[in-house]
């Protein structure tokens, strides 16, 4: 396993600390009022194991009528509360529709969409003002990874997150690893890899004062049934961002009970 050099230490600990392991589904531009209803009916809540999924805008409130025991959350978000923002949906909106949780930052949305480090940390600061809990998604490019510039492209992504809400409300945050060149091609991560690249995280985190112990590190990019066990059995991998998966119930609900029964760590 290759070593992550950051501030010329070699990332090898990692941090034990307990935590019920969240597992998010995030379907993208998917779904259909028919196929959302039998999706959802498939899905229920499991002992062990914090769920939740992420559906587009339109499918809102028919996500929130549906789940039992399973949170709502959304793909993205507003920066801003009010205004004349012609197509823009406020946090307080999202609130409002019943959600708890919202991605930010995921790759998609700053290769496709243009947006930038600064714009991520403003859109986790409207999450955490609204009341829920920002997914704040990270990740480097096969280019970056290559090059060895790993935690020098996630400490910028997050410094900018961290410069926006500040150290207090930085624990109120999920964060979710997904290398980019994981992201819907196919090719995860080792285990190996996620573990060094979310230790690496962890101890970022704890460099800057964070609650680092006590904070939740999600793996994104490529989980399937056949490598969940493998990377929830790790102990910096506080769960997983799925993204096709999520799609298919059988196979969202095996990713959960793996989390489950990989338990606490």
């Amino acid at each position: 396993m290759t070593c992550i050099l950051y501030n010329r230490k070699l990332l090898w600990a990692s941090f034990s600390f307990m935590v019920q392991k969240l597992v998010v589904g995030n379907w993208k531009l998917n779904g259909c009022l028919a196929a959302n209803e039998a999706l959802i009916g498939a899905c229920g809540a499991l002992a062990g194991v914090d769920m939740a999924v992420c559906v587009p805008f339109p499918y809102l409130a028919q996500a929130a009528s549906l789940l039992s025991g399973v949170a709502l959350g959304a793909q993205t978000v507003s920066e801003f509360q009010s205004g004349a923002y012609t197509g823009e949906v406020s946090a307080e909106m999202l609130a409002e529709m019943g959600c708890r949780y919202v991605i930010v930052g995921h790759s998609e949305r700053r290769t496709l969409f243009g947006e930038d480090d600064a714009t991520v940390g403003r859109k986790a600061l409207s999450v955490l003002r609204a009341g829920l809990v920002p997914i704040v998604c990270v990740g480097e490019s096969l280019a970056e990874r290559e090059a060895g510039r790993v935690m020098e492209v996630i400490g910028r992504q997050l410094g900018a997150v961290l410069g926006s809400i500040g150290l207090q409300q930085l624990s109120r945050t999920v964060i979710a690893y997904e290398p980019v060149w994981a992201i819907g091609t196919g090719r995860a991560a080792s285990a190996d890899e996620a573990q060094e690249v979310h230790a690496a995280l962890r101890r970022w985190l704890a460099d800057h004062d964070a609650p680092a112990a006590g904070m939740r590190i999600l793996y994104g990019g490529s989980v399937k049934t056949g490598n969940a066990a493998a990377l929830f059995a790790m102990p910096d991998v506080d769960g997983g961002l799925i993204g096709g998966a999520s799609l298919v119930a059988r196979d969202f609900m095996a990713i959960c009970r793996t989390a489950a029964a990989n338990g606490d760590h």
